[in-house]
């Protein structure tokens, strides 16, 4: 008796299907023209700069894209205009314009003189040459943009983009002055792109009161121990593998047509200075 009631509910359970979620039809429509509306070339549209089109006649390589979606997020990995002078690429978070001036595009003192300095080929950049830093007591770099080409509405800062040999020299101390100009309005920095640059040296950040910061690089070799580096900028590492220094920021208001003017030099120590390689000056929107 028991097998035959336990064989029932057995069947029962085999035979009842189960339950299942419907989505009723109203809905899936809705679902549908949602999926449609995010993959609309209407709406991708609205977030690549008006002269995206204009952008992409600038480009060494032509860019190939399925959809206005597929080209937004293409732009957002930096591609080569302007006969690979310059990259551009889009900030994948606002749609804010940005681009980098290569090393060959800046102006550079002494830059085409042999013995001062060298261009060279480097396999993990996007450029297709690179300044290499011989021997130089006059450090000076200075490169421009057109605020017409970026994103109105934005407070911009540049970054001078460049990477360090183990053997350089030169490059700590007296610390570098870097500055951002545009029209009236000028943004001047202490900078240092070596901070920890002597064996031994090692670098301390104090914080003040109100959130100011001082830089002290300790040297034990060195009859006063510590060097104060005041509130001078120092590097941050990239994901590039590069090193990036803050010259300076400015806001492009309406873009209007002008020039912002960079420039980054030490030419008062009267020091010699070897070792750095310049990768460009990079204009982006500051976080």
């Amino acid at each position: 008796m028991a097998t035959s009631t336990s064989s029932r509910r057995r069947a029962s359970r085999t035979c009842c299907p189960s339950p299942r979620l419907v989505i009723p039809a109203g809905r899936r429509r809705c679902r549908r023209r949602l999926r449609s509306a995010v993959d609309s070339d209407t709406v991708w549209e609205r977030f690549l700069p008006e002269d995206y089109e204009e952008i992409l006649d600038r480009t060494a390589d032509k860019v190939e894209f399925r959809s206005k979606r597929d080209l937004y997020f293409r732009l957002c990995d930096p591609i080569l205009i302007d006969g690979g002078k310059m990259s551009f690429h889009l900030e994948k978070s606002s749609g804010a314009k940005c681009y980098m001036i290569s090393a060959r595009e800046l102006g550079i003192v002494w830059g085409d003189t042999p013995h001062y300095w060298k261009w060279i080929s480097a396999a993990d950049t996007r450029f297709a040459e690179v300044a290499y830093l011989l021997d130089v007591c006059w450090l000076e770099i200075h490169g421009r943009i057109e605020t017409r080409i970026l994103s109105p509405k934005t407070n911009y800062a540049a970054y001078l983009v460049f990477k360090l040999d183990p053997s350089s020299r030169g490059l700590s101390f007296p610390v570098q002055e870097s500055s951002v100009k545009f029209g009236a309005h000028e943004s001047k920095h202490s900078v240092c792109i070596q901070p920890n640059g002597a064996p031994g040296r090692r670098v301390h950040r104090m914080y003040r009161p109100f959130g100011r910061r001082r830089t002290i690089v300790c040297d034990p070799e060195s009859e006063d121990s510590s060097v104060d580096l005041g509130e001078s900028r120092v590097p941050s590492s990239r994901t590039d593998g590069w090193m990036e220094i803050e010259m300076g920021e400015f806001f492009n208001d309406d873009g209007d047509d002008g020039e912002v003017d960079f420039r980054f030099l030490e030419v008062n120590g009267g020091n010699w200075k070897s070792g750095l390689t310049v990768l460009g000056i990079e204009v982006r929107p500051k976080k």
